[in-house]
Parts: C-alpha cells; sequence; structure tokens
C-alpha cells in the first residue's frame, strides 16, 4: 500500500544576473556569485506542492537519489522498518 505520509515539493525560481555566461552552475556556485561574486541575484518565484509517497519515490529516482532516503520502496511504499 502506498504510504500515507506528507512529502513537500518545493520549487525555487532565481533570478542570476552576471556579465558571462555561467553555464550550470552548483547551489554553491550561484550562492558565491550572489553574495561576494559579480552577480546579482533574487528569488522571484516559491511553489510548494504537497505529494504523495509514490510521487516522492519517482521524484527522487528522477534526482538520482535513493527512494530509501525518505525511508520508501521504489514505488512509493514505506518500508518496513517505520
Amino acid at each position: 500500500m502506498p504510504s500515507q505520509r506528507k512529502f513537500y515539493r518545493t520549487v525555487f525560481t532565481y533570478e542570476l544576473l552576471t556579465e558571462e555566461h555561467v553555464g550550470h552552475p552548483s547551489l554553491e556556485e550561484i550562492a558565491y556569485e550572489a553574495r561576494e561574486g559579480h552577480g546579482s541575484g533574487m528569488f522571484l518565484e516559491t511553489k510548494l506542492e504537497v505529494i504523495d509517497g509514490p510521487t516522492a519515490a519517482r521524484l527522487l529516482q528522477n534526482q538520482g537519489s535513493d527512494t530509501e532516503f525518505f525511508r520508501l520502496t521504489e514505488d512509493g511504499e514505506d518500508l518496513e522498518e517505520l
């Protein structure tokens, strides 16, 4: 049976202005560029969505994370050791 727990998906839209192309920077590089580097940044939007166990499991897998991170099976069911 799918997990009955709630999980949360938060999507941030962040704008970074720079004089040079930054490519695909890490979160650390974005923060550095906005705080101490030569860029200017700000959050434009934050979206919060409540998701179920199967959706959380699928999204974890899409990110390359293990579903056991949230104590879920690959199908979004609770692991026995809860």
